[in-house]
């Protein structure tokens, strides 16, 4: 169901400003609901001509002026949306006006003495979301949209609103519902011991509607760390140059620069976008033996990052290296690249305090090395280059990408059901447990558009949208 007690469409007629807090030169309060026009006319006069619901056009702009008790408030433009061509699927006015604080909440008072109401945080959307303009998960793009600071972010949430996703899990749907209404009448004729649904041709489908299913979940991980940020954790050894490369790589004194050892004890992050991708680049304690019980605890949250983190700047002083601290530079190294999910790049640092590189270090290329110098930032444009060819080369290209925790769940919930009707099949099990499996397959699907839904997953997600939207 898509309606429930509090989150229901009703007729009230709401307002908010739709721009940001603060004082800009514009602002704009959005009007929605069947009296937005009527409303609107009580308080506005226009410079061109008297305006009436009879007269007034559909997405036209009016200039005119904003009277609060008889005295002009502002002069604004009105644009005015006639169901159910708008935003929310319901008659919609907007009104720009000037960017003061004292203006906004004036003309919000008198928008609401004329019979209007403040909306909810995401009011407007679930309205749309009501109303049939959009499913679930193109509402739930609309927030990522707002709040995207990447061009790859930007591009996902623009590709989930236009609908590619909800079109490919109606697609999966679609099949699986055709699928079991043969299942349900071979229930009504149960005692005829009859077969409507061609088992061979439902086992086909379950493979490749498994196959889609695993292919978008795996998604998720790379469609998370695009939309949050990619994680890039800076590990190595005290005083080779962690924060110094931080800070270079950020163009900024983020981290602090000091050449006694133990200096960086907690992870210092900052985020910085690079050809369209966004990074998230943590700074970590040194990874030694410590007596020093504070510096272990910020080593010990070196080991969580390197966890946590999709790509690992293994950083060290190539200036103070021979032959038996390269070997064990590779040996240390190797420890952490059998993550196969991981990319690890060395970052050979200090080349300035070099006349030129020695021959042994040749032995370094066997990695993939950058060669740079933090303090004089030489050679930063190529580790920045390598790690967007890392992203790229992982990336899908067009293909949907799965961004959002609760797509993911319900993914993961519509792949074990999945799972559990292929076992029945094999085991001969009735058709009426088979039944229930495929039933609660179509609701995990049914559950990321909205097909089926319950009102506090509607409150969770609209909930966190900002008032305006």
């Amino acid at each position: 169901m898509k309606s429930s007690e509090s989150n229901s469409y009703n007729p009230d007629t709401i307002c908010a400003v739709a721009t940001p807090p603060g004082m800009g030169a514009i602002a704009i309060v959005r009007i929605s609901g069947q009296k937005s026009l009527e409303i609107v006319l009580k308080c506005f006069v226009s410079k061109n001509s008297k305006l009436s619901p009879e007269n007034i056009q559909s997405h036209h702009l009016y200039f005119g002026e904003i009277l609060n008790e008889g005295k002009v408030l502002d002069e604004v433009l009105v644009s005015y949306f006639k169901a159910p061509h708008s935003y929310t699927g319901e008659d919609a006015v907007e009104i720009s006006c000037h960017g003061s604080e004292y203006i906004q909440q004036m003309l919000l008072q008198t928008i609401i003495e004329s019979g209007a109401r403040m909306a909810r945080p995401g009011e407007f959307t679930l309205r749309a979301f009501l109303n049939g303009k959009m499913d679930l998960s193109q509402a739930e793009a609309v927030a990522d949209l707002i709040v995207s600071e990447s061009k790859a972010a930007h591009r996902m949430a623009i590709r989930q609103m236009r609908g590619g996703f909800s079109e490919k899990i109606a697609e999966l749907r679609k099949k699986l519902v055709d699928f079991a209404s043969l299942l349900e009448l071979e229930l009504d004729f149960g005692e005829e011991d009859v077969e409507f649904a061609d088992r061979s041709r439902f086992t086909q489908l379950l493979e490749e509607t498994k196959k889609e299913l695993i292919r978008l979940k795996e998604s998720f991980k790379m469609g998370n760390v695009l939309k949050k940020g990619i994680p890039v954790a800076i590990i190595g050894k005290p005083n080779v140059g962690k924060s110094t490369l931080l800070n270079a790589i950020l163009n900024e004194e983020k981290a602090i620069v000091s050449e006694v050892p133990g200096t960086t004890r907690d992870a210092i992050e900052d985020t910085i976008a690079l050809e369209g991708y966004s990074f998230r680049f943590i700074d970590t304690a040194g990874l030694r033996d410590s007596t020093d019980v504070v510096e272990n605890m910020g080593i010990e949250k070196t080991y969580d990052k390197i966890n946590l983190a999709s790509l690992i700047l293994y950083v060290c002083d190539i200036s103070s290296m021979n032959k038996e601290s390269i070997k064990e530079v590779l040996e240390e190294f190797k420890t952490y690249i059998h993550n196969k999910n991981k990319h690890f790049i060395l970052v050979a640092n200090k080349i300035d305090q070099l006349a030129e590189i020695p021959g042994h270090l040749k032995e370094l290329l066997e990695l993939e090395t950058v060669f740079v110098s933090a303090k004089r930032k030489e050679n930063i444009h190529l580790l920045a280059e390598t790690l967007v060819n890392h992203v790229k080369n992982d990336s899908p290209g067009d293909d949907i990408l799965v961004n959002n925790s609760r797509h993911f769940e319900a993914l993961a919930h519509a792949l074990e059901s999945i799972i559990e009707i292929e076992k029945g099949f094999k085991n001969n099990i009735p058709t009426d447990l088979v039944a229930i499996d495929v039933r609660q397959a179509l609701y995990h699907l049914g559950s990321i558009t909205g097909e089926v839904t319950s009102d506090e997953i509607l409150g969770n997600i609209f909930g966190k949208f900002c008032i305006g939207k």
